[in-house]
């Protein structure tokens, strides 16, 4: 599928779309994916402030799920 063909799609579309890559991106090996230090970086201060107790974690299904409702919502007051 070409990128004019993803962009075309409806939201929701895209997003599974997008999920769908992300989940095949986590399954490649730790050094086929090259990442950023300041992305390092980033990830060490979110977990340093979740260890402490200052940011409250959710469920990924339930992330997912809210993520996917707010989308849906937006696709719908575009109309």
């Amino acid at each position: 599928m070409q990128t004019a063909e993803l962009v075309a799609l409806p939201l929701a579309e895209r997003l599974q779309a997008m999920e769908a890559l992300w989940d095949s991106l986590c399954r490649e090996q730790p050094q086929a994916a090259l990442v950023p230090t300041w992305h390092e970086d980033e990830l060490g201060k979110r977990m340093a402030a979740i260890e402490r107790g200052e940011v409250k974690t959710v469920p990924w299904e339930e992330a997912k799920e809210r993520i996917r409702r707010q989308a849906q919502d937006r696709a719908n007051i575009a109309r």
